[in-house]
């Protein structure tokens, strides 16, 4: 095993660790019919991280070029645990929380296909992006047939809604495209119709404008979007350089929700503080170099795209959680990969 391997797997189970510790701090004082559920999430994200790592051991041991050859497989898997979600006769397993269906639950187990998405885009991509080689860079032959998956797959997911996990998605799959050499010119023409089409699904999803405009108005604490921006800058801000302490945070007494997910980097700033912070950072930073360089070093197409899209997978999402958590992008529900509370994401991740 190479040593960048190694390293890599001692930071992803670093970043686990800190998560479940962070979880259960941000957990600790959270009850639900008067009991608490700090152990009880700090539990469910081991048990998470547990099987993810069967799972990952199990893969390890596989020659990654098999995964060329499910990569159609797991696309058609995908897309129809998508479908679930959006047919009006599946209310049984995929039940509206919180205004959207994005969960399904089988039994026991309940997960997000749009996290499986994630996956199966970068391999899928990985592997036609290989196979097409130089055809890449002309659109009807080379770019044409990723436009229609990549849209169709988002369009699902915008469908549950889930506008933030869809533009992701999107991004994961022109990540693989620009690495495998694709043209400029083609990402600029549909980078304008992807603007357009966000636009529109601003506009018409009243809670997303709200989320626009206090990103535009970060001073504004009025609306319920920039209340939960506020909360979490003071959250920061009052962790200092060492934290408050361990499970010693305020902001989770009711003033930012979802403390344990949505927001668990601003938790981390208040309970760990800035030294906290820097340690999150500095492990998804080394996560990310790590990931690229082991990109840079595949001897084989396929494996530079798959290492390239598996790594910004991860490092695009903490991104855009911690910038959310900073005031630096409109609020988006999107969790901190292998740290924030949710057992498909840790799975996934």
């Amino acid at each position: 095993m190479r040593w960048e391997t190694r390293l890599l797997a001692t930071v992803t189970a670093l970043l686990l660790g800190f998560g479940i510790a962070a979880t259960y701090g941000a957990a600790s004082l959270v009850t639900i019919r008067g009991q608490s559920v700090g152990l009880d999430f700090a539990m469910r994200q081991l048990s998470g991280a547990l099987l993810g790592g069967v799972l990952l051991l199990l893969a390890s041991r596989q020659d990654y070029y098999r995964w060329r050859t499910l990569a159609w497989p797991l696309l058609l898997v995908t897309l129809v645990l998508l479908l679930i979600p959006v047919l009006p006769f599946t209310t049984g397993i995929a039940p509206t929380v919180n205004g959207a269906r994005r969960w399904v639950e089988l039994g026991p187990v309940g997960f997000q296909p749009s996290e499986l998405a994630r996956v199966a885009v970068v391999v899928w991509c990985s592997m036609l992006a290989a196979k097409k080689g130089k055809q890449i860079r002309e659109f009807k032959r080379g770019m044409l047939p990723f436009i229609l998956v990549l849209g169709l797959v988002s369009f699902l997911i915008l469908l549950q809604p889930n506008l933030s996990m869809a533009t992701l998605v999107a991004l994961l799959g022109g990540l693989v495209l620009f690495a495998s050499g694709a043209k400029i010119g083609h990402f600029i023409l549909l980078s304008g119709a992807a603007v357009i089409l966000v636009f529109h699904q601003i506009r018409d999803a009243q809670y997303r404008l709200a989320r626009l405009v206090t990103f535009l108005n970060p001073g504004d604490a009025t609306t319920e979007a920039g209340f939960q921006i506020h909360q979490s800058l003071v959250g920061i801000g009052s962790g200092g350089i060492f934290g408050t302490g361990f499970g010693q945070g305020q902001q989770k007494l009711g003033y930012l929700p979802y403390a344990y997910s949505d927001f668990l980097f601003s938790t981390i700033g208040e309970e760990w503080g800035f030294l906290g912070v820097l340690t999150v950072v500095s492990l998804f930073g080394l996560f990310c170099w790590l990931g690229f360089r082991i990109a840079r070093t595949a001897t084989d197409p396929f494996g530079q795209y798959l290492a390239v899209g598996l790594t910004a997978a991860v490092g695009l999402t903490a991104f855009m959680h911690m910038a959310v958590s900073l005031g630096l992008m409109p609020t988006t529900g999107l969790t901190l990969p292998f740290m924030s509370y949710g057992r498909s994401s840790q799975v996934i991740s």
